[in-house]
This record gives structure tokens, C-alpha cells and sequence, in this order.
């Protein structure tokens, strides 16, 4: 990421936020979705169509950045949306597709899979907090996903039974909770900080914790969805 367009640093504000939004935050992060991960139990058609909802999902998360770019203020804020954009366009949603491949989805299926009302709901609420918010906005509504995997990753990759060979989820955790991953979550938190710093008041936290606490909770749909197989 870019060096930050601003000078000073605010505490962390996702720690902040996920202390203060602490109910929504746990079911989303120990959901039975991301504990069927770690030891192997989540039924395969349940993974499987959450593969193709998240294909989707991170179509809509791509336009986020997009929208981003467009919020930035100066060339710095743009460029490191673009950053992000290109991070999802040309890494993420390749790296997605061949995951999806090795579980027997093919690109075409992907294309023309149907949203599930999950995926709707919590696209389109990202992408509506953007319209109607500034950057900090935008990514205290990104935040539970981009720094979620990442926490999610790192905690089931300390379980024994997550890399065994045995679990076929493995792979899914390996890629969240790769160096490279972390390194994106942790610009991810950066950069709250750097937004905070520059806009962040007493009097507007409560409405951002409000957007993270639902955020968290249409994460845990999502799981939700994915456990359920729900349209």
C-alpha cells in the first residue's frame, strides 16, 4: 500500500471496533461455518456453494474498491484503492477460481450462478454505506471481511487438525493465513488508522460502530448461508 496520506496515527480503530462490537463480532468469527473448516466436518456441498457466493461476493467487493478510488480525496487515497482493486481483480479472483476448480466448480458455473439473498444483502449494504459515507465509511463496512479471513485464517491454522492432510478445507485456510494475506489485513488496519486520524470524532464513532457491528452480522449470514445452502 501506499505511504499514508496522512501524517498522525490514531489507536487501532478495528480493535477498537470489534471490542465494542463484540456479540456480532464472535458469532461471526466462531460461526460452526468456520469451526466445520478447522476440523474438517462442514459438509463438502456446503463449502462448495459457498465457494460460488463468494465468487459473487467478491465481484461486488472489487466495485467497493472501485467506488473507493472514486471517494479518494487526493492521488494518494486513489492510488491505494487501486491497490486493493488490482489485488482482487488480478490475484484474488484467480486465485478463487482455481480453488473453486479443485472442488469440481468451473469458471462457467461461476458466471452463471445466482446470488444468494445473503450475498445481496451484504454487497449491497457495503456498497450502499460507500455511497452514502465518505472512505472511513467504506472500509469500517470492508473491515470484518478483509481482516476477518485473516483473523479467521491465523486462528484455525494453529489447530492440528487444520493441516492435516485429512482436512480438505486445509488449502482455504493456508491461503488466509499466508504471510501474504496477513500483510493485506494489516495495511487493511493501517489504513483505518490513517482515515481515522484524518476524520474520526467522538461523535461519529457510535455510527461506525454501528456499520461494523452490521457488517459482522451479514458476515455471519453469509456463513449462514453457506451452512444452509440457502438461495
Amino acid at each position: 500500500m501506499p505511504t499514508s496520506p496522512h501524517a498522525d496515527h490514531s489507536p487501532d480503530l478495528f480493535d477498537r471496533l470489534a471490542r465494542d462490537g463484540a456479540v456480532e463480532w464472535a458469532r461471526y468469527v466462531d460461526h460452526p461455518f468456520v469451526h466445520g473448516m478447522g476440523d474438517g466436518s462442514l459438509p463438502e456441498a456446503a463449502f462448495r456453494h459457498y465457494l460460488v457466493q463468494d465468487y459473487l461476493f467478491l465481484t461486488h467487493f472489487a466495485r467497493a474498491y472501485a467506488l473507493a478510488i472514486y471517494k479518494g480525496r487526493n492521488l494518494a487515497e486513489m492510488r491505494a484503492a487501486l491497490t486493493g482493486l488490482k489485488a482482487i481483480l488480478d490475484v484474488e479472483m484467480d486465485l478463487h477460481v482455481g480453488l473453486c476448480a479443485g472442488w469440481g466448480v468451473a469458471p462457467e458455473e461461476l458466471e452463471r450462478a445466482p446470488e444468494a439473498k445473503a450475498t445481496m444483502a451484504y454487497t449491497r449494504y457495503v456498497l450502499e454505506t460507500g455511497l452514502r459515507g465518505d472512505l472511513l465509511d467504506l472500509h469500517v463496512a470492508l473491515a470484518p471481511c478483509v481482516i476477518g479471513y485473516a483473523e479467521i485464517g491465523k486462528t484455525l491454522a494453529a489447530r492440528a487438525d487444520a493441516q492435516a492432510a485429512s482436512n480438505p478445507y486445509r488449502v482455504w485456510i493456508a491461503e488466509y493465513s499466508s504471510d501474504a494475506y496477513q500483510a493485506v489485513a494489516t495495511a487493511a488496519r493501517q489504513n483505518l488508522d490513517w482515515l481515522a486520524a484524518d476524520s474520526l470524532t467522538a461523535s461519529r464513532y457510535p455510527r461506525l460502530l454501528t456499520i461494523f457491528q452490521q457488517a459482522s452480522r451479514l458476515e455471519a449470514d453469509f456463513w449462514d448461508m453457506g451452512l444452509t445452502q440457502a438461495d
